[in-house]
C-alpha cells in the first residue's frame, strides 16, 4: 500500500519546520538515502533523506510552506505495481469514519468491530503479512533476521531500513516508539498576552518582529530551564598573568603553522581536564536518573544573528590546544552560517559562555538542559591583588561564575570542579602534562 513520507524531527527541539525546497518531483523513483527535500529547522536548513524506496506518487506539501508540524504527511511513495489511484482509496479507507450499521447487521459485525490491542509486530489483521519496505526485507534476509521480531517505526508500523539495521539477530521486538516530548515552543505563557501588550503600546511607534523558529525555541527552552532547574551559583576570580605569558610564547612558536591560540581555547581545555579530575560532576540530568559521562564533551556558546548555537567539542580532554582551536574556529564559522548538523550541537555535559570579549566583567548563565553546569566567563581586567607574601600587586583577573544544576551536582562537588578549572588556568603548563 502507499507509504506516507512524514515531516521529520531533525533536532530534539523541532516541533515544526519549513519545507524550503523539494529535490524530487512526482513520478521520480527514489531509494533509501536519496535526498527528498530541504527542511528549515529551528537551527538550520538541512537535507532530508528517504528511508524507504518507491515512486513519488504525490507531493502533499508545497515548497515554501511554513509551520509544517512534525509527523505531518508531506508526500506519498508508491511501491511497484501501485498507481496514483491507490493513494485516494488508501487515504479514504484510513480517514473515513465507520458508518453506523443497520441493527440487523450490528450483531453479525460486532466481533470484527471490537477494538483489539496493537500487535507486537507489524502483522496485517487479515493474515500474517508483515509490512516492510523491499529494502528492509533484503537487508533482513542478508542479516538472517526474522521480520516478525522487529518493530517498525515507519507509517502504520511499517518496517524500514533503519529498523533492520539497528536490530540484532534473535532480538526481542523493540518497544513501540513514543512521541518525542518536545517542549511547546510556541506556548510560552509567561507574562501578559499578546493582545494585552499590543493594547498597552497602542498609539506608540513600533515595529512588530515575527519570531522565527530559533527564537521560539530559545524562549521555550530557557523559560523551561529557569522554571524547572534548581540553579545555584559559584563564583571565583582567576589570575591570568601566567596564562597570558604562556599563550604569547606558544603563539610565537606556532606562528609558522598559522595557529593562534585564544584565551577561550585554554578555558575549554581547562574545563575538559577538570571534568576528568572531578568525574562525578561530568553528568547530565535524564528525568528519572543521571548519566555520568566518561569523555569530556564541552559545549561552547556561539552568538549568531537572531540567536545562538552551542556546538560541542567532543573528547576535548584528549585534544591538543591547537586542535581545539582549529575545531572551535570551524564550528563557530559554520554555526554563524547555520551549517551545523544536529550531532554537532547536541549532547555534552558542560557548557561555556564567554562574554569577556564584550567587556562584561561577570554574569550568571542559564543552564542548557540536560547539562549539569555552565561556566560564565567575564573579561580579564587589571586589579590590585594581595600576593602570597602579603604584598600588594597588580594582576589580570578574570571573574567566572559556575551555574550548577543542584539535582546533578551538590555544592561541595561544584566547588571542587570550579577549583580544578581555576588551578588549570592559573598553572597552564600543567595542562600539557
Amino acid at each position: 500500500m502507499p507509504t506516507e513520507v512524514l515531516m521529520p524531527a531533525l533536532s530534539p527541539t523541532m516541533e515544526e519546520g519549513t519545507l524550503a525546497k523539494w529535490l524530487v518531483k512526482e513520478g521520480d523513483t527514489v531509494s533509501s538515502g536519496d535526498l527528498l527535500a530541504e527542511i528549515e529547522t529551528d537551527k538550520a536548513t538541512m537535507e532530508f533523506e528517504a528511508v524507504d524506496e518507491g515512486t513519488v506518487g504525490k507531493i502533499l506539501v508545497a515548497e515554501g510552506t511554513e509551520g509544517v508540524k512534525v509527523n505531518t504527511p508531506i508526500a506519498v511513495l508508491l511501491e511497484d505495481g501501485e498507481s496514483a489511484d491507490d493513494i485516494g482509496s488508501a487515504s479514504a479507507s484510513a480517514a473515513a469514519p465507520a458508518e453506523e450499521a443497520p441493527a440487523s447487521k450490528a450483531a453479525d459485525e460486532a466481533p470484527s468491530a471490537a477494538p483489539s490491542p496493537a500487535p507486537a509486530a507489524p502483522v496485517a489483521a487479515s493474515g500474517d503479512r508483515i509490512f516492510a519496505s523491499p529494502l528492509a526485507r533484503r537487508i533482513a534476509k542478508d542479516k538472517g533476521l526474522d521480520l516478525s521480531q522487529i518493530k517498525g517505526s515507519g507509517p502504520k508500523g511499517r518496517i524500514v531500513k533503519s529498523d533492520v539495521e539497528n536490530a540484532q539477530p534473535g532480538a526481542a521486538p523493540a518497544a513501540a516508539p513514543t512521541a518525542a516530548a518536545a517542549p511547546a515552543a510556541a506556548a510560552v505563557s509567561a507574562g501578559p498576552s499578546t493582545d494585552a501588550v499590543l493594547k498597552m503600546y497602542e498609539g506608540r511607534d513600533f515595529e512588530e518582529i515575527k519570531l522565527d523558529g530559533m527564537r521560539k525555541i530559545i524562549a521555550a527552552r530557557l523559560t523551561e530551564a529557569k522554571q524547572t532547574i534548581p540553579h545555584f551559583y559559584l563564583r571565583r576570580d582567576i589570575q591570568l598573568d601566567e596564562l597570558l605569558k604562556f599563550r604569547a610564547t606558544l603563539n610565537k612558536q606556532l606562528e609558522a603553522r598559522g595557529v593562534k591560540l585564544s584565551v577561550n581555547d585554554f578555558i575549554i581545555k581547562a574545563c575538559a581536564l577538570a571534568l576528568q579530575q572531578v568525574p562525578d560532576a561530568n553528568a547530565v540530568w535524564a528525568g528519572d536518573r543521571m548519566l555520568k559521562l566518561k569523555p569530556s564533551d564541552v559545549a561552547v556558546a556561539v552568538a549568531i544573528e537572531g540567536g545562538l548555537f552551542t556546538p560541542v567539542l567532543k573528547d576535548a580532554e584528549m585534544k591538543s590546544l591547537s586542535a581545539l582551536s582549529a575545531e572551535m574556529k570551524d564550528l563557530a564559522s559554520r554555526a554563524r552560517d547555520r551549517k551545523l548538523a544536529p550531532h554537532e550541537y547536541q549532547g555534552g555535559s558542560f557548557a561555556i559562555s564567554n562574554l569577556g570579549m564584550f567587556g562584561i566583567d561577570n554574569f550568571d548563565a542559564v543552564i542548557n538542559p540536560p547539562h549539569g553546569a555552565i561556566l560564565a566567563v567575564g573579561a580579564g581586567v587589571k586589579k590590585p591583588v594581595v600576593g602570597a607574601d602579603g604584598e600588594l600587586a597588580v594582576a589580570t583577573v578574570m571573574s567566572v561564575t559556575l551555574s550548577v544544576d543542584h539535582r546533578v551536582i551538590d555544592g561541595a562537588l561544584g566547588a571542587q570542579l570550579l577549583d580544578a578549572i581555576k588551578q588549570g588556568l592559573e598553572n597552564p603548563v600543567a595542562m600539557l602534562a
